[in-house]
Order: C-alpha cells, then sequence, then structure tokens
C-alpha cells in the first residue's frame, strides 16, 4: 500500500521507515516543522530520543552510535545544517559512517530570515562538495520510496545521506503576517 492512498502524513511515514530499517536513536535540535516528527517518534518505544543544544554533538552520538553497532538519525533545520561541514568532513565521510540527517527546508518559499535564505542557498553545494547523497522530498507519494532505498544505500556503501524536507512536503514554518 503506498502513502498516496493509505492516508499516512509525511512524519508518520518517516517513523515506519525509520522503524523498518532498525533506526532507533533519534537524536534533534528542536524544531517546529519537524515537531510532528518528533512527537510520533517519542510516543513509539522503539525509539529512544533526545535533544541535543547543537547539531556538531547530535552527529557525534549518532556517529558514536553507528560504531557501537545502532543505527541512528540527526535531525535538525536548514540553518543547524551550517554548523556540520567540518565534523562531516572530518568524521562521518572519511570513516565511512552512513550518517543519516534530516533537514527541515528554511530559507525558501517565503522566508524573512536572511540567515536562513543564506544557508539554503549554500547547503546542497557543500554537500556536493563533500560528495554526499542527497534528496530534497517535495511530495507525499515519493517519501517512503526516497527513504526506504537512500537508508538501503547509505548502509551498504558506508556513506552520509541527507534528506531535505522541502516545504511542499511538511507545509514549512508558518510566519506572522
Amino acid at each position: 500500500m503506498n502513502a498516496e492512498t493509505d492516508g499516512r502524513a509525511w512524519y508518520e511515514i518517516t517513523r515506519d521507515v525509520l522503524k523498518r530499517h532498525d533506526v532507533s536513536l533519534i537524536v534533534y535540535v528542536p524544531d517546529n516543522v519537524l515537531r510532528p516528527l518528533i512527537a510520533a517518534l517519542e510516543a513509539d518505544p522503539f525509539f529512544t530520543c533526545f535533544a541535543v543544544t547543537r547539531e556538531e554533538e547530535g552527529l557525534g552520538i549518532t556517529a558514536g552510535a553507528w560504531m557501537g553497532g545502532t543505527r541512528g538519525i540527526l535531525l535538525m533545520q536548514t540553518s543547524g545544517f551550517a554548523t556540520l561541514p567540518n565534523v562531516l568532513a572530518s568524521l562521518s565521510v572519511p570513516f565511512q559512517i552512513p550518517t543519516l540527517m534530516m533537514v527541515s527546508e528554511r530559507g525558501t518559499l517565503g522566508e524573512f530570515n536572511i540567515g536562513q535564505s543564506l544557508v539554503a542557498r549554500t547547503m546542497r553545494p557543500v554537500l556536493d562538495a563533500l560528495s554526499i547523497e542527497q534528496h530534497t522530498m517535495t511530495r507525499l507519494d515519493e517519501a517512503e520510496f526516497i527513504l526506504d532505498r537512500s537508508i538501503t544505500q547509505a548502509v551498504a556503501t558506508m556513506a552520509p545521506v541527507c534528506f531535505i524536507l522541502s516545504p511542499l512536503l511538511t507545509g514549512g514554518k508558518v510566519f506572522a503576517k
């Protein structure tokens, strides 16, 4: 059954795929767009979820978990990604750690914060420069396929992957008028 006909939201699809792939450690920097996903994960006893104060800390935790035999994912928003290039280039990529990252995209589609816009324009080129697989998820009917296949590939190739959640999929941040 696909998401188009089964009525699941993007965050329920994400929860189900993570569970199917035994990704049990959820490390996140709090974010309003990711709130429904975090709530769904925290409600399921399969997952161990906790917030960190910085994205680099979260990436270090998920890398250590991988080395200890536990699969994890780091959840953050676009501006938080800007802190990660050094740790990705010095830990995840050279040591072939299949780092899973999910980024709620800001900086597009009506963004008011120039800082978010600047990071949004540099995130994909940075991922490309580090040869990190990336997928911008825009459609509900593609979400399960992208997540499932990309996690399989990350583990098989021992390489990081970044899922960028477009406001077209999540509804994005609601801005005050």
